[in-house]
């Protein structure tokens, strides 16, 4: 099990929910991403680019034909990190004790 650790920059919530993609697969296309997150080209290439600084993503740029493809996909770091996030989230809601609010 990964130790708690809550990490602002997978936190800010387009973020989130692009690691949380990454995180269910193995490689993912640009296009495929965009098309999830609704987000434009460029408001995407700027959330991969921040998150591949980081160290916490791999981008692979290839060829289909004359077509160029990109491929996004979480590093170790980043299911790392992620892991550590979304622990860290599960030990605040814990702590709150709002899992025994539930009937």
């Amino acid at each position: 099990m990964t130790a708690p650790r809550f990490d602002e920059l997978i936190h800010a919530p387009t973020r989130l929910s692009l690691v949380s993609l990454l995180a269910a697969t193995e490689w993912v296309e640009f296009r495929y991403l965009r098309e999830q997150l609704e987000l434009s080209d460029s408001a995407l290439s700027k959330q991969l680019s921040i998150l591949e600084q980081a160290g916490y993503t791999e981008v692979r740029k290839s060829f289909v034909g004359k077509r160029p493809r990109t491929s996004v996909r979480l590093s170790r770091a980043g299911r790392h990190a992620f892991s550590g996030h979304v622990a860290a989230l599960q030990e605040i809601v814990r702590r709150s004790g709002v899992e025994s609010l539930r009937p």
